[in-house]
């Protein structure tokens, strides 16, 4: 589990403090600090379902809790954890997150998403040719590369092979290769000025110029086509680390492709041999998926090559292992309503970003009154030196008389001392090859944005209750999960000693249950399995009777090996789990023999075998001796008036 799933725990037992809360009732106060009724009641009504100990669901059984959590809350803060820079660091990552959904232009976001679903109905072949020239060029480079386009698109209007260009003039590396052929794409698959001017253009066409990031670009466009419809699949996966088990990926999903081939089901198959524990549940059904959603290219490909419901492929591999794909739906495109919030989150996450980001700026330039204050470009040109070309300005100090307004947003002034301070700290970050004007241009519009956005978060707390309300919960949730890693966690991990004495102390709760050596053969018939039996009765390993029974490319068994325990998923519901030869087992469809060459007895783990489950519970002890010391150093009082009135309004 990651540290933002912990903070989320946490925050399952806190909420915030909310405004205006000192005319509320006091519950409870901790060394005179008071924690009121009405942030219990709040916590308590929106926690009970996830709380699993019965004992703990009364108001007296979780008022222990949230006083257990109110105190690790005071200590942390005891501690000034609040004060660390990597605190510091971790929370604003945070806010900077959670604001975000208050913080968009909702409109400029729904005008681009709708933009993007309406060009995703279609996917477009394109060829292109690149002059390379970065946005940080200096003009007369700019200028040059500019030129340069403009005379390869007269060319190419003018009739000139579109595939000669690119390989004589594209600085695309590999254009030479390529011919500048970038093959079907649709939205969200290059940058938004490209992609619009690709859309933009006919098929047959070549587009206007285009700038991006990389310099300029031509387009044109060679094919339009309706974009496939998503596709849902079922899989069988073999991954490439086996772990304990001892056979050949490559030969098992070969085994079990010859058996799909033989009749077995695909369901079937997947429940038993399926390495994606997540689909082999059911049947192998993965998330329907569209070309491009996939991280496996290899395995988006293969699935859409499958034309036919219910087509199967061959083994294919992937950088996952190998897989067997079956084309179970292709599906109706979906609306706009249906796919919006998906929409809007990729509009936000990519190269969009920037409109909707120029839009909110000036959202809250409007709201809070910015004024811009002094015009900071010749200034600064001036006073940065040209070591900031190599990161390397140092910056002092301005003067009573340099230190002017930048620019005022509500209340608060921005000086040129700020946007100083904030050019000696970036220059570290910045790209080596741009000027220094377009270094302080770049830096002045970054500094702008997030002295908005820091304002903008800065009033949002006073604003808006739920805003304010979950980030001060992840505010002590943070310093809760910094206090118990420092506290238990990591002391725990640390502690080689103290954790063999809990283990000694605790051999008893560490126990094997019976394990078995065994040899599984997986039969397509039960006549097979018993085949199979003989054949173990007779002396035969199991490498043996694989030999024999799959013959002239039939695969009629399938062998597993290894120590298991009962409940693994290899070894058959209703296993005897004795030495020798099972009887036959019938599971998913298939007929299951196990010799079993050794039963390991039940007994004590070793410590590394067990080191999991005991890290676990000496945390846990741990966790529990320093809460009860936090019980001593801190006075909690009760107040229990307010508190049979609460159980009177929750519990009736």
């Amino acid at each position: 589990m990651n540290k933002y799933s912990i903070v989320l725990l946490l925050m399952v037992m806190v909420s915030a403090i909310a405004l205006g809360q000192d005319k509320k009732e006091v519950l409870l106060t901790i060394d005179g600090s008071p924690v009121y009724v009405s942030e219990f009641k709040r916590v308590y009504n929106k926690n009970l379902d996830l709380v699993q100990d019965e004992s703990q669901k009364s108001v007296d059984g979780y008022l222990d809790l949230f006083i257990d959590y109110k105190l690790k809350a005071t200590e942390a803060y005891a501690q000034k954890l609040d004060e660390t820079r990597s605190y510091r660091k971790e929370f604003r990552k945070y806010q900077e997150q959670l604001s975000r959904n208050y913080i968009f232009e909702n409109k400029v976001t729904e005008d681009l998403a709708r933009e993007a679903y309406e060009r995703g109905k279609d996917m477009i072949s394109a060829d292109h040719i690149l002059i390379l020239v970065g946005y940080d060029a200096v003009p007369q480079d700019t200028l040059k590369a500019y030129n340069k386009i403009k005379n390869i698109r007269v060319k190419a209007v003018n009739g000139e092979d579109f595939s000669t260009l690119a390989k004589q003039y594209s600085e695309e590396p590999g254009a030479k290769e390529t011919a500048g052929k970038l093959g079907y794409f649709s939205v969200f698959s290059m940058v938004y000025p490209f992609e619009t001017g690709a859309y933009n253009t006919k098929e047959g066409g070549i587009s206007n110029i285009i700038r991006t990031q990389y310099g300029y670009h031509i387009i044109k466009v060679v094919d339009r086509r309706e974009r496939e419809p998503k596709r849902g699949v079922s899989h069988i996966m073999i991954s490439d680390n086996a772990g304990a088990r001892t056979f050949d990926p490559e030969e098992r999903i070969n085994e079990v492709y010859a058996m799909l081939q033989q009749g077995k089901s695909f369901e079937d198959l997947a429940k038993q041999y399926s390495d994606d524990k997540n689909s082999a549940v059911k049947g192998g059904e993965l998330t329907p998926f569209a070309k491009g959603d996939l991280k496996s290219k290899a395995f988006e490909e293969e699935a859409y090559k499958l034309k036919n419901l219910g087509e199967v492929s061959k083994p294919i591999k992937s950088e996952f292992g190998w897989h067997i794909i079956r084309l179970d739906t292709i599906q109706d495109k979906p609306t706009f309503e249906e796919e919006k919030e998906y929409l809007e989150k990729r509009v936000k996450e990519g190269s969009r970003s920037k409109i909707v980001s120029h839009a909110v700026n000036n959202k809250i330039k409007e709201k809070y009154r910015f004024s811009q204050k002094n015009d900071y470009s010749k200034f600064f040109n001036e006073f940065v030196t040209d070591d900031v070309m190599n990161r390397k300005w140092k910056y002092d100090t301005l003067s009573t008389s340099q230190d002017k307004v930048l620019f005022s947003i509500g209340e608060r002034d921005v000086m040129y001392s700020d946007f100083a301070e904030y050019i000696s700290e970036r220059q570290r970050r910045m790209q080596l090859s741009k000027t220094k004007y377009k270094i302080i241009h770049d830096m002045y519009d970054e500094f702008e944005t997030q002295a908005l956005k820091d304002y903008f978060r800065y009033k949002l707390e006073d604003e808006n209750e739920q805003y304010a309300t979950v980030i001060s919960e992840y505010r002590d949730g943070l310093l809760i999960f910094d206090l118990m890693e420092r506290n238990v966690w990591n002391k725990a991990k640390s502690d080689s000693v103290g954790l063999q004495k809990f283990y000694n102390d605790h051999k008893k709760d560490y126990k094997w249950d019976k394990r078995y050596e065994a040899e599984i053969i997986s039969a397509t018939n039960e006549k097979t399995a018993q085949e199979a039996s003989k054949l173990f009765k007779k002396g035969k390993t199991g490498e043996e009777i694989k030999a024999q029974l799959n013959k002239d490319n039939t695969v009629n068994v399938i062998l597993t090996t290894g120590i298991f325990e009962k409940e693994e998923r290899e070894l058959p519901k209703g296993f005897k789990g004795k030495k020798g030869v099972s009887d036959i087992y019938n599971q998913n469809d298939s007929y299951i023999v196990i010799n079993v060459n050794a039963v390991l007895p039940a007994g004590t783990k070793p410590l590394d075998k067990a080191k999991g489950s005991v890290l676990s519970d000496y945390q846990n002890y741990l966790e529990k001796k320093w809460i009860e010391s936090l019980h001593k150093k801190y006075n909690v009082i009760v107040n229990k008036k307010a508190l049979n009135k609460v159980k009177e309004a929750l519990q009736g």
